[in-house]
């Protein structure tokens, strides 16, 4: 039994003979810009990843900043 891959489905979905051609050997003649869109996606996956990690550094940061300033506020309300 062979595991179906959700691309697989998709390009059933998109073009049932693409997809048996493909199951038949045959290759796409279009390889190389196939490759290209590959690695567009897997830079453009970094990218998403990347600004995903910085926002929750933000946070983190205007988080600490925040209890920074409570914890001076208390200070100098308690004259300490």
């Amino acid at each position: 039994m062979r595991t179906l891959r959700v691309s697989e489905i998709a390009e059933y979905g998109y073009c049932r003979r693409a997809w048996g051609y493909r199951l038949q050997g045959y290759r796409p003649a279009h390889e190389e810009m196939l490759a290209l869109g590959r690695e567009a996606h897997r830079r453009h996956g970094r990218l998403v990843w990347r600004a995903l990690w910085l926002r929750g550094v933000g946070w983190a940061l205007l988080l600490l900043a925040a209890l920074m300033l409570a914890v001076g506020l208390a200070l100098r309300v308690s004259g300490g």
